[in-house]
């Protein structure tokens, strides 16, 4: 089996990687993005399984409370995705021997393919409020990405 440790070791030599580490203050200022983008994201995903629960918007059906939503939900996505790209390249070789960072990506994969595969399709369908399969979607989303955000907090912690 090939390491993955030339892919890392490319990215903390990158320029990118290098840029990062010599700014005082690029590191910090991407980090708030990702955070801020992070926060909208589960934001959105919260509203969308209360709505599963039937807690809330129960006039509204699950599918339009979902287009509403999109546009911040996946511009988020695209932000927390890229900051964290560069977040990444600034510590890539911190991040190899990191076991919370390696669970984050098992998450973040985890939360991507069931975001937008399972939950977006049952969110779709239309289901009544409190159904049993839009409460277990709900479950299982929030727990993916709340996940990530606890992983990604402990990468400086935990290690």
């Amino acid at each position: 089996m090939q390491s993955i440790m030339p892919f890392f070791e490319w990215c903390d030599a990158s320029l990118v990687g290098q840029a990062m580490r010599g700014s005082r203050l690029a590191f910090p200022i991407v980090e708030n993005f990702h955070l801020f983008a992070l926060t909208v994201l589960l934001g959105t995903l919260i509203v969308l399984c209360l709505r599963q629960f039937g807690l809330l918007y129960k006039s509204v059906p699950a599918a339009d409370l979902a287009a509403q939503i999109r546009p911040w939900n996946m511009w988020s996505l695209v932000v927390m995705l890229a900051s964290g790209i560069l977040l990444f390249m600034s510590e890539a070789m911190k991040c190899y021997s990191n076991t919370s960072f390696r669970v984050k990506m098992i998450f973040l994969f985890a939360a991507l393919i069931f975001q937008f595969t399972v939950f977006n399709r049952i969110v779709g369908k239309g289901d009544e409020p409190g159904s049993a399969s839009g409460k277990i979607a709900a479950v299982v989303a929030l727990c993916l990405w709340f996940g990530v955000g606890m992983a990604g907090r402990a990468i400086g912690f935990l290690g």
